[in-house]
């Protein structure tokens, strides 16, 4: 018999457990090594998918690249001084209190050296690779850079060293420093542990190897300092000391000879710290530092504020003002407005009969539907079934009308919004509602007897004349998450069908999009990936199975392009018969020199981007050069991105095309059909009009000043925010043809809210003045009404008011739809269509019922524009049969009888009078009744040329006005929109 001994048993257990936390460790790290393969395989398969394998490979390529590098790189460098400050501890320690502790952590410590000098090590490296990887762009764009052919007038360098050189000597520099501090920091902290640094006992605080080696690192980081004073110069092209962006003359006179002599002291003072090297003590060091710190003192620091203070503050607009010429010039070249034409516009408040007749013949298709408002009505009558949905807003675009004229037109993709009410499953939500169906399409400028949409391409399937041949939407705005779809069995939910006994009509997939998912390897990424069981479990899923997922058009045009940024708003369209999603997209810069930055979150937020689902916030990035260089397609049924060059010229997108050849098609590969449907971008439009709003002041004595500084008046129909721009037929003065146009308003700098200026941009693509700006400014001196003073105009006027309350019967309202402003007959005019909706009820949705029309000091207030037109305009509109120029005697008379029968009404109510009541519902009603009578009189007149809103019949029950038994509302001017 044997016995083991007590220490053997713990020796054993300690063995055990040792072994089972190298188990432990070895499993965690294989399983993060899996879960990270399972992301990276995951996303080749999907941009294999997608065609676009080369954007992902030369992005796994370029970080893994410069991880690798840059990891080690810094293990490298803070290896190397961990090493020399071992080597060069001292042999002999004075014996002291302090050593003595110090000597109890080198005997805990020395056993596990090597492993903690690594564990240090990796965990530098792993930062520092990670934080190099991240900055993949920077690099690519520095490889592949192209010239601008433009140079700065301070430095004479061509702009793209500042876009694409610069920033890349900033990280280098970064990463130098940092690998310096953590070098310095690591040695102390041995030279401490080993005894070369002592803050007891006797002898010298820091022995002599210590000291040279700390000195070496301290020269190191001087003389990087040094780098960093030169390259300073260079980055005061974005100084942001003086009234502009860019060198001011402080920067000029005073900043730049500082930095050039600041980089001479620490040249010297570096070359003093490596002095340590031959010549013991703390001299050289000690007078280097003071130096160093004095120098930076006096001459970076209190030399420029003498020179801002006593010299530029009472001198300034004359002392910037060729400072401030540079930076204007520079901005308005970076965002692309260099060529905006501004015209004085004195506008026109009344026009003669023979002027009004004219005009109104010439005036465009003026676009009644707002999108922003209608879509519960395209819901309700184009919906179908309750899975699907229509975005808000809806988008505009152009399809010919008859004869061949393009016409706007409020479009929109009837998408999936999932399984019905309580039947949200996972079978359902991911295998059976894939998918959305069909196009609708409606003239922006036409309307039914009762208000509504006058759809040209309709119904399930569609119908109209368009001719869709592939009408199923895999990928849009409002597609699920992932959907498994195709398979042996026809199981996903494609229409409403009649004919069948099941009551819809089903289908199975069989596109070429998606990542096909038949075998169990990859069944198993994706249910690791979208952390769900059933994709490895689940028996619907077979060898002709895809997943569809990352389907959103602005997602999938992100990821094909990383180098882009993605206009927030993607419309449809249909191009050679299929349903295709448009994307613009945006190159931009940060480092563009003297030019004024801003946010691109700020400068494209609306009321549409703030209260609305289906257009995107843009993030909140800082860019100071941006232009609409790329214009991409998603097709709705595959998801095939294709990517055009649209800025053809553009330096920024040859260094992109270059970094990733053959993923952007030249601008001669876009066909004529999806030409026709390409237009000015929003995002871009928004960022332009904001840098307008200073930058059409291109004096500089002007632009110290800021007195004519406009801005971006609020949304009147809105809660608040920033009116949104508007695609619209627009005729210009000096056109002899109305041009689609994207345009909007400005107001004085301030809470002024007259009208200061109009903005507008060719929208058409195949004109050859695509993309001109031009901006309508009126006198300075003169009060022009702008959209808020219109909207509360409108608001307040006691025709409109009276009119409103009979327009509102019990259960409904009305909806302000957006005001536009366009230049009409010298002037501007405003139009505002108003809806009629009912207050409560799922069926709820807005009708067209009346135009407000503004022109001057004149309001018009119709059943159709033209009866609008023709109540502002007087004579010359009339002339073709429209009602007098207010709204007459007679109907202003029902409106006063209504109004007191009603009173009379209320009032019996309350003295519980039912005789009185019943006399007073009876005026009521004959009052209404006459009311009507007028109304039909007024919409039998004929209607004036030009194209027409068809008249609209009485409203429908649930808006109608209210009959005998059922009082008017209190008036209440105030439209809700």
């Amino acid at each position: 018999m044997s016995f083991r001994s007590p220490g053997s048993f713990g020796r054993i257990r300690v063995g055990r457990s040792r072994l089972l936390a190298r188990v432990i460790v070895i499993l965690a790290v294989l399983v993060a090594l899996f879960f990270a393969f399972t992301a990276i395989w995951t996303d080749v398969l999907w941009y294999r998918s997608a065609g676009f394998s080369s954007v992902y490979t030369r992005q796994l390529t370029t970080r893994a690249t410069l991880f690798l590098c840059a990891g080690l790189l810094m293990v490298l460098v803070l290896g190397v001084n961990l090493v020399v400050a071992y080597r060069l501890r001292p042999p002999y320690r004075p014996s002291s209190v302090e050593q003595q502790g110090l000597d109890r952590y080198r005997a805990a410590l020395d056993p596990h050296r090597r492993l903690l000098v690594a564990g240090v090590l990796t965990l530098a490296g792993l930062l520092a690779g990670s934080s190099a990887a991240g900055r993949w762009r920077t690099w690519l764009a520095f490889v592949n850079r192209q010239p601008f052919h433009v140079k700065d007038p301070q430095f004479h360098k061509d702009i793209s060293f500042f876009v694409f050189t610069y920033p890349l000597l900033r990280l280098v520099l970064g990463f130098l420093f940092a690998a310096v501090i953590l070098s310095f920091l690591a040695a102390l902290v041995v030279h401490y542990l080993y005894g070369g640094i002592r803050l007891q006992g006797p002898g010298e605080r820091v022995g002599p190897a210590a000291r040279a080696h700390l000195s070496v690192l301290f020269g190191v980081f001087v003389l990087l300092k040094a780098v960093a004073y030169w390259f300073d110069r260079w980055g005061l092209a974005d100084s942001h000391r003086g009234v502009v962006t860019g060198p001011s003359y402080t920067d000029v006179n005073a900043v730049l000879p500082a930095k050039t002599i600041l980089a001479v002291i620490a040249l010297i003072c570096a070359l003093m710290f490596f002095a340590t090297l031959v010549r013991r003590g703390a001299m050289l060091p000690g007078m280097a530092f003071g130096l160093l710190v004095l120098s930076a003192i006096l001459i970076g620091g209190v030399y420029p504020l003498l020179i801002q203070t006593f010299q530029v503050k009472p001198n300034e607009v004359d002392k910037e003002a060729r400072y401030i010429g540079r930076t204007i010039a520079a901005t308005r070249q970076a965002y692309g407005v260099a060529g905006t034409q501004v015209t004085d516009y004195v506008p026109n408040t009344k026009l003669s009969p023979e002027q009004a007749k004219q005009e109104t013949a010439t005036l465009p298709n003026v676009r009644l539907l707002d999108p922003a408002v209608v879509s519960p009505t395209y819901q309700q009558l184009q919906q179908i079934k309750g899975w699907y949905k229509f975005p808000n807003p809806l988008d505009i675009d152009r399809y010919p009308a008859d004869g061949g004229t393009l016409r706007d037109t409020v479009v929109a993709v009837r998408e999936m919004a999932g399984p019905p009410p309580g039947q949200g499953n996972w079978i359902n939500s991911h295998l059976v509602y894939t998918h959305g169906y069909g196009f609708v399409a409606a003239p922006g400028n036409q309307v039914d007897a009762q208000g509504a949409p006058v759809f040209t391409e309709k119904d399930i399937p569609p119908t109209g004349s368009l001719n869709i041949t592939e009408p199923r939407v895999y990928f849009g705005e409002r597609s699920p998450g992932y959907s498994i779809v195709g398979g042996t069995d026809r199981r996903e939910v494609d229409y409403p069908d009649d004919k069948s006994p099941s009551g819809q009509a089903n289908t199975a997939y069989d596109g070429k999009g998606g990542v096909p998912i038949g075998s169990l390897f990859t069944r198993t990424l994706y249910a690791l990936r979208f952390k769900e069981k059933n994709l490895l479990l689940s028996g619907a899923i077979n060898s002709r199975s895809r997943i569809l997922y990352d389907r959103t058009p602005r997602e999938r045009v992100q990821k094909a392009a990383p180098w882009l940024k993605v206009d927030g708003n993607s419309y449809p369209a249909v191009v050679d018969h299929r349903i295709v999603w448009i994307v613009d997209g945006y190159t931009t810069a940060a480092n563009y020199p003297y030019s004024e930055g801003t946010s691109l979150a700020d400068a494209t937020r609306d009321t549409n981007t703030e209260s609305r689902v289906s257009v995107a916030a843009q993030a909140g990035d800082r860019i100071n050069y941006m232009r609409n260089s790329v214009k991409a397609t998603v097709d709705a049924y595959d998801g095939t991105v294709t990517l055009y060059a649209w800025d053809e010229n553009d330096p920024v997108l040859k260094t992109w095309t270059k970094a990733f050849p053959g993923t952007v098609r030249p601008r001669s590969a876009i066909p004529n059909d999806l030409l026709a449907h390409l237009r000015y971008p929003e995002d871009l439009f928004k960022v332009q009009r904001r840098i307008l709003a200073r930058y059409h002041v291109e004096n500089p004595q002007a632009f110290y000043g800021g007195g004519d500084f406009w801005q971006i008046p609020d949304d009147p129909t809105g809660e608040g925010t920033v009116e949104p721009p508007y695609y619209l037929s627009v005729k210009m003065p000096g056109q002899s043809a109305p041009g689609f146009s994207l345009t909007s308003t400005f107001t004085p700098k301030g809470k002024v809210t007259n009208l200061t200026a109009f903005m507008a941009v060719d929208s058409v693509p195949t004109s050859p003045t695509y993309g001109r700006i031009r901006v309508l400014q009126v006198p300075r001196s003169q009060v022009t009404p702008g959209p808020e003073q219109v909207q509360n105009t409108f608001e307040n006027n006691p025709t409109v008011s009276q009119q409103l309350t009979l327009l509102r019967g019990p259960g409904s309202r009305t909806v302000s739809g957006n005001l536009l402003t366009l230049p009409f007959g010298g002037g501007f005019l405003y139009v505002e269509p108003i809806y009629l909706q009912a207050n409560s009820g799922g069926g709820s949705y807005p009708l067209l019922k009346r135009v407000l029309v503004s022109y001057g000091n004149d309001i018009g207030f119709g059943a159709t524009l033209q009866d609008a037109l023709g109540q502002v305009l007087g004579g010359g509109a009339t002339a073709t049969g429209g009602p007098p120029l207010q709204v007459g005697e007679d109907i202003r008379a029902a409106i006063d009888a209504a109004n007191r029968a009603y009173g009379d009404a209320q009032t019996a109510l309350k003295n519980n009078d039912w005789a009185a009541y019943g006399e007073a519902q009876k005026r009521l009603k004959s009052a209404l009744d006459e009311l009507a009578r007028l109304r039909k009189q007024s919409a039998a007149r004929p209607s004036p040329t030009g194209p027409a809103t068809p008249p609209a019949s009485a409203p429908p029950a649930a808006a109608s006005p209210p009959a005998a038994a059922s009082p008017p509302a209190a008036p209440t001017p105030t439209p809700t929109r």
